[in-house]
């Protein structure tokens, strides 16, 4: 089963260097703050890192403390069945409602049933309630 709700993450931008993200890795863990899910690019010079954490706040007043500069967003969080196909139902039901998606990351193992899909689209609100019908 599907199961969709709106969470925060943190967007982070940073001028692209060997060893950012393992920083922000271990500024966020010296604070005992759990990463839930975490995707990071290159665009140019610059480096993007969206994280979700256990505590956001906390997240951020640490960063900010090392003069980083997150923000926070909505993204929606949907944990589904680890199957064949449920990418291909999530991207055809927000289409279909044309609800265009801004970014999308996911993650799964082999052994476990259930995958984490994290995106952020046009309306975040709307997608929550079209995947939990």
């Amino acid at each position: 089963m599907l199961k969709a709700r709106i969470n925060k993450e943190l967007v982070v931008k940073v001028r692209n260097e060997i060893g950012l993200l393992a920083d922000i890795s271990r500024l966020i863990a010296s604070k005992g703050i759990n990463v839930q899910a975490a995707s990071a690019w290159v665009e140019g010079d610059n480096g993007v890192i969206h994280l979700i954490t256990d505590d956001n706040l906390r997240a951020m007043d640490t960063l900010r403390a090392k003069s980083y500069q997150p923000r926070e967003m909505d993204v929606v969080v949907a944990d589904l069945p680890h199957k064949p196909g449920m990418l291909k139902h999530v991207t055809e039901t927000l289409s279909a409602a044309g609800i265009d998606i801004h970014h999308l990351y996911a993650t799964a193992t082999n052994e476990g049933k259930n995958c984490l899909l994290v995106f952020s689209c046009a309306n975040n609100d709307r997608a929550v309630v079209l995947l939990n019908e």
